[in-house]
This record gives structure tokens, C-alpha cells and sequence, in this order.
């Protein structure tokens, strides 16, 4: 049997898992704080049909050997947390992360999540991300509240009438890991820890390496759109070469059978 059919097989299947990643950044690339994600690839088993370094006499020793790989495999996706562009925000509680970190909010079964949207909102006095799940740091705000600050250390600050003076009413803190390419994604902007990950470590907003809280804006995706059309069509040119392979081994047989 030819394994030609069967390596040009796991070459498209490696393909349409490296378009289905693709798809899923060009449709996240105006997502708040949304981090590229990239197929990494793995060549599958070898067949060693002649071992090197065997004696091919009792003098001497192949110089090289014969081994028959058997195709690729869709190894890991690798999210890259470099920094995405800040905009400018109107939110009176929108905020980024300049530098390394996320925020950590907590989930609806208790867990604690993390996340780089920070366009949040105020629900019951609580500050929030948008799907209203609470900012930890236990922040309240007042009612009748006028306007808000919020530092670079992430203090927030508001100022109540008839009070002219702000009051500091807690801290957005932010939390990093060793290795937050080990986070597990869910879904809504969010992380999870994992063993992978290494133990978080939260800590004040432009200290010992964490990044610092911009009031005002918010992370764009590090999406390049015009990079991920290019890889599109690699991908695409890959999957015809990979589908020619088959054809190619089909002919072949078919001329074998002839005989």
C-alpha cells in the first residue's frame, strides 16, 4: 500500500485545523483584549527501514539511514500574549493592562477568572465585567457618585456631592503567572488557571514587573488581519499541494493496476 494517501491525508486534515485557528482570529480581531492563537505542528512516527550508524561490514558503518515519515499531526495552539494597541475609551470604567497581567474576576460557581477586557461596568455598586461577573478587590461604588478615577496603581477614586475631595474606595489589582500561555481559555474573554500555568500571583498595578492600569481605554486584539490572511493562503496552498499528493498516488495506482 502506497503511505503516500495516508501522510497527504494528515497534511489536509493539518491544514483544516490550521484554517479553523485562522477563522477563529480573524473573527476575534475587534475583540477586546483578545490574544492571536497559532497551530503548532508535530511530524508523526518514523519507519526506519535501515538503521544508521549499522555495520554495513564488519569494517564499516552506514553513514546514514532510511526512515519513512509518516505524515504530521496538529500538536498544540500557542496563544501569544504580546500586548494589543490601546484606544481611547468614553467609559467611565474602562481600563487596560500596559505590560504584563490580567484581572481576575470571579465566576458564577465560585472560581476565580482572569481576563485583559477591562470594559467594565457598575451593576448594584459593584464594578463588573459585561457579562456581570464581579471585579475582585471588593470595590463599591456609591450612590451618587460624580466621577471616577482610577490610578495607574489601580486606585479607585470617587467623588460623592456634596464632597469635593475623591475618596479612594478600592484597588484593581493584577494578577500574572509564570507561563499564562498555560491558561486554559472559556469563552467571554476569560482564563483559567491550570497546573500548566504555574500559581497566580496578584499584586499592585506597576510593581515588581506587573503591568500598570490605564483609566480611559481599552486593550485592542493583537490580531494582524493582513498576517493572517497571508498564513490563509499558505494554508490554502498547502491543503491543494497535500490534495495533488493524493491525486497524484491515485494515478499511480491506477496505472499500476493497469499492468
Amino acid at each position: 500500500m502506497m503511505n503516500s494517501l495516508w501522510i497527504a491525508k494528515t497534511g489536509m486534515e493539518a491544514q483544516q485545523t490550521n484554517l479553523d485557528v485562522i477563522s477563529h482570529n480573524l473573527a476575534n480581531v475587534s475583540t477586546t483584549g483578545y490574544k492571536k492563537v497559532s497551530a503548532q505542528f508535530q511530524d508523526l512516527m518514523y519507519q526506519n527501514l535501515r538503521q544508521v550508524g549499522a555495520q554495513s561490514t564488519e569494517q564499516n558503518q552506514l553513514p546514514t539511514g532510511l526512515q519513512l515519515g509518516l505524515g504530521v499531526r496538529t500538536a498544540a495552539t500557542s496563544r501569544n500574549f504580546a500586548d494589543g494597541g490601546r484606544q481611547a475609551s468614553t467609559g467611565t470604567y474602562d481600563v487596560a493592562i500596559d505590560g504584563k497581567g490580567f484581572f481576575s474576576v470571579t465566576m458564577p460557581d465560585g472560581t476565580t477568572g482572569y481576563t485583559r477586557d477591562g470594559s467594565f461596568k457598575v451593576l448594584n455598586g459593584q464594578i463588573v465585567t459585561n457579562n456581570g461577573y464581579p471585579v475582585d478587590g471588593g470595590i463599591t461604588i456609591p450612590n451618587g457618585t460624580s466621577s471616577v478615577t482610577i490610578s495607574a496603581q489601580g486606585e479607585v477614586s470617587v467623588v460623592v456631592p456634596p464632597a469635593t475631595a475623591p475618596t479612594v474606595v478600592g484597588t484593581i489589582s493584577v494578577t500574572t503567572f509564570p507561563n499564562p500561555a498555560g491558561l486554559e481559555p472559556r469563552g467571554q474573554n476569560l482564563f483559567t488557571e491550570t497546573v500548566a500555568s504555574g500559581q497566580p500571583t496578584a499584586g499592585t498595578p506597576g510593581t515588581n514587573g506587573i503591568g500598570s492600569v490605564m483609566h480611559g481605554y481599552l486593550e485592542n486584539s493583537n490580531v494582524s488581519a493582513v498576517e493572517e490572511l497571508v498564513t490563509m493562503i499558505q494554508a490554502q496552498r498547502a491543503y491543494e499541494m497535500n490534495s495533488k499528493a493524493i491525486q497524484t498516488s491515485d494515478q499511480m495506482l491506477a496505472k499500476l493496476s493497469q499492468l
